[in-house]
């Protein structure tokens, strides 16, 4: 096991790798911006280091600085938790080169399926299927793409290739706006990811977005978790997470679990990661993505399965072998996370940063809240708005809807906007309560949130 490991990132996921580490009887490096000094992340580690001034790109980016970091504190290992370098391939090979373990897939793997185009060729030749869409990139002056995307068929999708969260993504419904389309989205693609590579996909209208879980050891072993859905979106940012879904039933469950095990074992992969699908109207399901990283969203399959996902991560990253089998997972319980921004949903959902003068948790049976965030913190305007999840667990997906709403109105965040009333807004609406949710219900159902 580790003796000693930095964690390259900050807020709420800081802390939760801290937690995990502490529980293993590892030791923890925090490493931060000028902006961060007084970050919780920085006062719970057992070391701290400043790696930079508040722009991220100086700082959580700046891959010297967060070597010499580890060179100075001794560490044996990197956690990259998610966002900032967890996806970057670069990083992971550097890290190895210094003597360090990157916790999370390999360099290889990352690029594979950090790759939207190539993880696409990984998943059909696993036998899962696809969307129709362009086997390879395309660029605007592509004298192919017209009948390319003639062939797809409109409404369809352009869509970065190397990145994600709705960055470098633009629905086209005529051929007239495909080329100047495809040459915004690529130009997005390169300013966010450093990538202009962009592809063609037949957009579904009204999915749901369903994604699997999976943990591998290095005797490639694969173990895969029930899904959760992430349907409630807004510009294909997740805001609303549950486990199990709604609409999945117990035999789609096992095909689904199937193909991410299958795609995981085609690429050789290691630690954990998720496997993200699109759902049609009709029950079938279409692979979409893989993140190679622990995601915001994790705390939902914790409380449904009870495992803890980033003590496994690191255990994995380590060598240790996986000790249960699918067989053994059991869903325990119906979970839901909410996403409570500094952001202010009345108003478009402007970012909210500023001093938060009050913060009360909820709590009670059945409620965790992971967070960063403490009465008197200042929530800095440079990074990701995110304040805290508010995970609940019960019995059934009513109850848990009832307790959720419940402790959301017990949170107390005073001095700045956050998204809460967003969220008791979705909560209350009959359409959700029946599980009745596709990726466009923000659009269609909650008004003035597009």
């Amino acid at each position: 096991m580790f003796k000693k490991v930095l964690i390259a990132n900050r807020g709420e996921i800081a802390v939760r790798v801290i937690r995990a580490c502490r529980e293993l009887g590892i030791q923890t490096v925090a490493v931060h911006s000028e902006a961060d000094k007084e970050s919780l992340h920085v006062r719970l580690a057992d070391k701290a280091i400043c790696i930079g001034p508040a722009p991220a790109a100086d700082s959580y980016l700046n891959i010297p600085s967060i070597i010499s970091a580890c060179e100075i504190t001794g560490a044996d290992a990197v956690h990259p938790g998610y966002g900032f370098l967890s996806e970057n391939e670069d990083f992971a090979e550097i890290c190895e080169a210094h003597g360090l373990t990157f916790i999370g897939p390999s360099k290889d793997s990352i690029a594979r399926m950090g790759n939207k185009i190539e993880a696409k060729k990984i998943a059909r030749e696993s036998g899962c299927d696809l969307i129709p869409g362009s086997p390879n990139g395309v660029t605007p002056d592509d004298p192919e793409m017209l009948k390319l995307a003639r062939k797809i068929g409109y409404p369809m999708i352009v869509k970065a290739a190397g990145g994600g969260g709705g960055k470098g993504m633009r629905i086209v419904t005529h051929e007239e706006a495909l080329s100047d389309m495809v040459k915004l989205a690529s130009n997005e693609a390169q300013r966010a990811f450093g990538d202009p590579r962009v592809y063609l996909e037949k957009y579904l209208e009204g999915p749901r977005h369903i994604e699997v879980q999976i943990l591998a050891d290095k005797k490639g072993k694969v173990v895969a978790l029930p899904e959760r859905d992430c349907s409630v979106q807004r510009r294909y940012q997740k805001l609303i997470e549950e486990s199990p879904s709604p609409a999945v039933s117990d035999k789609q469950r096992k095909r689904l679990l199937r193909a991410a095990r299958k795609i995981a074992q085609e690429v050789g992969y290691v630690t954990v990661g998720t496997i993200e699908f699109l759902m049609d109207k009709n029950g079938a399901f279409y692979f979409m993505e893989m993140n190679t990283r622990i995601q915001v969203e994790h705390p939902v399959t914790e409380m449904v399965t009870g495992l803890d996902l980033v003590k496994w991560q690191i255990m994995l990253a380590a060598g240790e072998r996986l000790t249960f089998d699918e067989d053994d997972i059991r869903i325990r319980t119906h979970a839901i996370e909410c996403r409570v921004n500094a952001e202010d949903s009345e108003h478009d959902f402007v970012p909210s940063p500023g001093k938060v003068e009050k913060f009360i948790v909820p709590g009670g049976p059945g409620v965790r809240v992971d967070t960063h965030v403490y009465s008197g913190y200042t929530v800095p305007p440079f990074y990701d708005s995110l304040l805290a999840k508010v995970i609940v667990q019960h019995d059934n997906r009513d109850a848990a809807i009832t307790r959720m709403r419940r402790a959301l109105g017990e949170f107390i965040i005073e001095g700045v906007r956050t998204t809460i009333p967003f969220h008791q807004k979705v909560l209350e609406h009959e359409a959700f309560r029946y599980g009745d949710v596709t990726t466009n219900f923000i659009a269609k159902h909650i008004a003035g949130t597009e």
